[in-house]
């Protein structure tokens, strides 16, 4: 296979195959070519320095610092011709971590628990990143390796067996990628070429360069690469994370070509592809059209809709956390999943967001729970170890029967008693010790009531305490969350999304109602039992999150689900 490397500042580029240097071609723009069989090991040596893998290396099988192996990807037998993804508007996701998903933690064993959430509801599965990051585990948001992915999970080959596995069950598949920082640990990149910048910082680190000198091919190492996961191995789709940490004044956005690329390869291949953005900045342009100006994505994540919900329920007011917590925030974000739309912020003492004009509903996605929410926590605890099954009941209502594309995490549906904590396996001892103090130097002002200090990352139990415990589906209150999100989501598909016609709000009473389709939901938010007035025409009660539910005595943060039998059942 021919072997191409951009390097536009060396003089001299040798690629070392089975330890033997070889001259390399000088081409176009600093491009650098030769030919390596497949199977062989390979790196690069750049003016006698390195040797350094290849940046578009498909596969570390050793790690980040050693040499690349090169492999072909066209060989697999695909038999997904007929598979047709459920679109957005009809879609239930669900994110997890291959590491921690299953007792193996690899892609064989995410492929097993499949008829699982086929049968709970899930159309689509998000993987956290895959590509090779130091060490065997953590989150993948440190990536170096952007086109390899993580050997501990398996081979190349299993994870395209697993996208088809997904396809066989009817569940589509969406890749998290991170365009915005690589990680510190083998980032090798610059030894190549301009791909980082000082003109801008991330929280992570530099910059990618995407709009200096040199980034029209960084941006295409960046396209490829996202092409390369659509193409070689199936994915119906990727989550690019944190995109307003990618920094670019370019009169064509990168988001935008990379927008443009995708739906070309989306014709050539017939096959719906989507892009879906992790965003802080309640910015509708990113799912505008491109002819009107926007990134032409397909939806993005709305935080404020999770911080809403968290604040109402948990109380939590720290951090981020102090700009919401009224019930009136909750109900205007799930009539509009913004809640800051210019107003301001006092957490950011300045205004915030613009106001949500020509967002479709099944272009939000929300979530009570994810990654971030979760691990980000000094203790990783989910929202199941901050509050009791009834709230839970509550949030899983709030989400699903509400209008916009909702997100699980994965054991969020039973109320895992798993934490989700921050772990790292990083090889290099500094890296380590800083990675290690900064953690408890972030959290170092909280109250952790007697706790202590928080897990340290790299320690090897922090990430064995993060694995799922499947055996907990068969014991109490596991059981009941289970079979509670299963009625949840069966409500839903039978009764279409974004159908959201209606939200009203008891302020005085905290009692939230939707209706959707000839559903009402009735969601006491508040922390006292209260008498709701029953909704006018005839109806059913379909479900209840407990058995003393009634309009007469609406408990605490208990749900009522009816659904109405003739013409009259509305709330306005």
């Amino acid at each position: 296979m021919i072997v191409r490397v951009w390097a536009p500042a060396a003089r001299r580029v040798e690629c070392v195959i089975e330890g033997k240097a070889r001259a390399m071609q000088r081409e176009q723009r600093g491009h650098w070519t030769c030919e390596v069989e497949i199977g062989a090991s390979y790196a690069f040596l750049l003016d006698g320095e390195g040797p350094f893998p290849d940046p578009r290396s498909r596969w570390q099988p050793r790690g980040v610092h050693e040499a690349s192996v090169a492999l072909r990807l066209d060989e697999f037998e695909w038999k997904d011709d007929t598979f047709t993804p459920v679109p957005l508007s009809h879609a239930v996701l669900y994110e997890l971590h291959v590491g921690t998903f299953s007792p193996s933690g690899t892609y064989a064993g995410a492929a097993e628990k499949l008829p699982y959430l086929r049968d709970l509801g899930v159309t689509h599965i998000e993987l956290m990143p895959l590509a090779t990051f130091p060490g065997n585990h953590g989150w993948g948001y440190d990536g170096v390796c952007l086109y390899a992915p993580h050997p501990a999970y398996g081979p190349p080959r299993q994870l395209q067996e697993l996208v088809q596995a997904a396809h066989d069950e009817g569940i589509a598949v969406l890749l998290d990628v991170v365009y915005n920082h690589l990680g510190p640990d083998g980032n090798h990149l610059e030894r190549f070429g301009p791909y980082f910048t000082d003109r801008y910082r991330t929280p992570w680190g530099p910059a990618v360069n995407f709009d200096g000198p040199g980034s029209d091919e960084v941006r295409a190492f960046f396209i490829d690469n996202a092409l390369a996961w659509l193409r070689d191995y199936h994915f119906d789709g990727l989550r690019l994370d944190a995109v307003h940490a990618i920094l670019d004044t370019r009169a064509v956005h990168f988001l935008e070509e990379l927008t443009a690329r995708v739906r070309q390869l989306e014709e050539s291949m017939g096959r719906r592809l989507v892009l879906v953005a992790e965003s802080d900045a309640n910015d509708p342009r990113l799912v505008w059209p491109l002819e009107r100006g926007g990134f032409g994505l397909d939806a993005h994540w709305m935080d404020d809709f999770h911080h809403a919900l968290h604040a109402a329920l948990t109380g939590e007011r720290d951090g981020y956390y102090a700009d919401f917590g009224s019930i009136e925030q909750l109900a205007h974000a799930l009539r509009r999943a913004y809640v800051f739309e210019g107003q301001y912020s006092g957490f950011r003492d300045r205004s915030h967001g613009r106001p949500r004009e020509n967002v479709r509903q099944d272009q939000m996605v929300v979530f009570s729970q994810n990654h971030d929410q979760v691990g980000n926590r000094g203790f990783g605890e989910r929202l199941s170890q901050i509050v009791d099954v009834p709230a839970l009941k509550a949030a899983a209502a709030l989400v699903l029967l509400g209008p916009f594309v909702p997100l699980l995490f994965q054991g969020e549906e039973w109320a895992a008693s798993t934490p989700f904590l921050y772990f790292t396996d990083h090889q290099n001892a500094e890296l380590a010790r800083a990675v290690r103090e900064g953690r408890r130097r972030e959290f170092a002002a909280f109250d952790w009531e007697g706790r202590g200090q928080v897990p340290d990352p790299q320690a090897p139990e922090t990430f064995a305490a993060s694995r799922l415990r499947w055996e907990e589906l068969a014991t109490e209150p596991h059981a009941q969350m289970h079979a509670w999100y299963r009625e949840m989501l069966k409500l839903r598909r039978e009764h279409g999304a974004g159908d959201l016609v209606h939200v009203e709000l008891d302020e005085k009473q905290s009692v939230l109602l939707l209706q959707r389709d000839r559903l009402i939901v009735a969601i006491n938010i508040g922390e006292a039992a209260v008498a709701v007035e029953p909704p006018p025409g005839a109806w059913e009660v379909v479900c209840a999150s407990a058995e003393d539910c009634a309009w007469q005595s609406l408990p605490r943060h208990g749900v009522l689900v009816v659904r109405g039998k003739g013409d009259g059942l509305l709330l306005s």
